[in-house]
């Protein structure tokens, strides 16, 4: 699990030692915690504690604090953790009082974040849509959503359907694979590579890039800038050849989007969608496996896999915290004094769990969208859709394809890579009858679709998994390597 600590622009002393307590205490002459009572103890959202069980930290801090707690980020940034689901709610549909634009962070303005932070990749102001509100956040907004519908829903589908069924030839014949690392971790960035208008070949590097950004630490600001390079070389291409893709409706959009626009954009889609969809996939995957009542459910067709995607989004959603909002005004919120620059994160996982709306947590809640797993209010995600999509018709077609699925090792033996923001499976490691592998089909013309993984990644994989008892920590690092290793070779065509 990654646990670095940037220093750069600030001190990382409290950082380190609050990583190991699971609290920071700042020094009393630090102004970043004023708002927050002159040196008072901030619950760290990072460091063993916090990656380990995220969920019982909120718990916590709920029942010390209420529906808004104060905690701290990586380097020692004071924060509000938002924990109620109502208090979620009016701080995502008051933009106000609780605007996305991170130019009235108070740390940024007053010089105590470094332009390389590792924060900055995920909270620092941008030209998209959701770094304004108002008139320009209205523009923005119309474009992207109007971009997006252009995409036909049945045809979005089709992708799926096809490259989810690319990815399981490439392992049937095995009769074991990683859903994770030969699936999930796939799925999502094949369709949205060709939705956006990236050729294969940027696959392996953007996921390494987006997986090391939101993880934090020293290289999160490299592993941006690499984003950013690679969508600013589409941008300037579709200019010069428009096609029938994502990069070029925005070029062509009538509100006029600049270079910069299109590119921020671009990263907003491939960044946000991957790491939401592929959390999502991963989730939804483990709960068929290891929740008999799902399985029977969806056998017996009382729920339908929707139903079942949106359950996962109440219980486990891809997003544990949502960056950030800030207070335009000093001002008094559930109960505590909020000063005007204060940091503000969303608690998603909190809020759905908010016992004031859900007493029950183990009540299903089919067809329920009213929980926060896409955020709510102006910035409320505009492609949730595509991710549901990719979801529901992924999942479906691995369990038509394997019927006979089931988790290869105990359910106690699965393991997570946290971060503040998310909680990311590292493999989920099955069983199923080998069967042949079909002829192979005609690939899409762009991107081209990859060759399967070879037979030996799925078993390398699984083993990696079995080892966990017995290895503890060095078979996470082993899985993880090995994630690395067959994602190159899915995009580049070769074990």
């Amino acid at each position: 699990m990654s646990t670095s600590t940037s220093t750069s622009g600030r001190s990382g002393a409290a950082a380190e030692a609050g990583a190991e307590a699971g609290t920071a205490v700042p020094p009393p002459e630090c102004p970043a915690h004023a708002a927050f009572g002159q040196g008072a103890a901030l619950t760290a959202l990072y460091g063993p504690e916090a990656q380990h069980d995220p969920r019982a930290v909120y718990e916590k801090l709920r029942a010390e604090h209420g529906g808004i707690a104060p905690v701290e980020l990586e380097g020692g940034v004071p924060a509000w953790l938002v924990l109620g689901y109502r208090e979620n709610m009016e701080v995502a549909r008051t933009p106000m009082r609780f605007t996305r634009d991170a130019r009235f962070w108070r740390d940024w303005t007053e010089g105590r974040i470094a332009a390389d932070d590792p924060l900055i990749p995920l909270i620092g102001w941008r030209p998209d849509v959701v770094s304004y509100d108002g008139e320009e956040h209205q523009r923005l907004r119309a474009a992207v959503n109007e971009c997006l519908t252009r995409f036909d829903r049945h045809g979005t589908r089709r992708h799926v359907q096809r490259y989810a069924n690319q990815l399981i030839d490439g392992f049937v014949q095995d009769g074991t694979a990683d859903l994770v690392s030969q699936f999930a971790a796939y799925l999502p960035m094949l369709v949205l590579s060709r939705l956006v208008g990236l050729g294969e070949e940027h696959g392996p590097k953007l996921v390494e890039a987006i997986v090391g950004m939101v993880n934090g630490g020293e290289e999160a600001y490299a592993r941006n800038q690499y984003i950013i390079g690679t969508l600013r070389s589409l941008t300037e291409e579709r200019r010069k050849v428009p096609a029938h893709d994502l990069a070029s409706w925005f070029i062509q959009h009538h509100s006029g989007l600049n270079d910069e626009e299109v590119l921020n954009h671009l990263r907003l889609v491939i960044v946000l969608g991957y790491e939401a969809t592929t959390n999502l996939v991963s989730n939804t995957l483990r709960m068929v496996l290891t929740d008999p009542r799902f399985r029977a459910s969806l056998a017996g067709g009382l729920m339908t896999l929707p139903d079942a995607v949106e359950q996962m989004l109440w219980d486990d959603p891809p997003l544990l915290v949502c960056p950030a909002r800030f207070a335009t005004h000093d001002l008094q919120f559930a109960g505590k004094e909020i000063r005007e620059g204060d940091m503000l994160l969303l608690g998603i996982a909190a809020g759905n769990a908010d016992p004031q709306i859900r007493p029950n947590l183990g009540a299903p809640m089919h067809g329920n969208r009213s929980h926060l797993a896409f955020s709510r209010g102006p910035h409320e995600c505009s492609g949730q859709e595509i991710a549901r999509a990719i979801t529901d018709t992924g999942v479906d077609v691995l369990l038509n394809r394997l019927p006979d699925l089931h988790l290869a090792v105990r359910e106690d033996q699965l393991t997570w890579t946290a971060s503040t923001w998310s909680r990311r499976l590292d493999a989920l490691p099955v069983r199923f009858a080998p069967q042949r592998r079909p002829v192979q089909q005609p690939a899409p013309a762009a991107p081209a679709a990859s060759a399967a993984v070879e037979p030996s990644a799925a078993k390398h994989a699984l083993e990696a998994l079995e080892a966990v008892a017995e290895a503890g920590g060095q078979a996470r690092t082993d899985t993880r390597r090995g994630f690395r290793a067959s994602l190159i070779g899915l995009f580049r065509g070769r074990p």
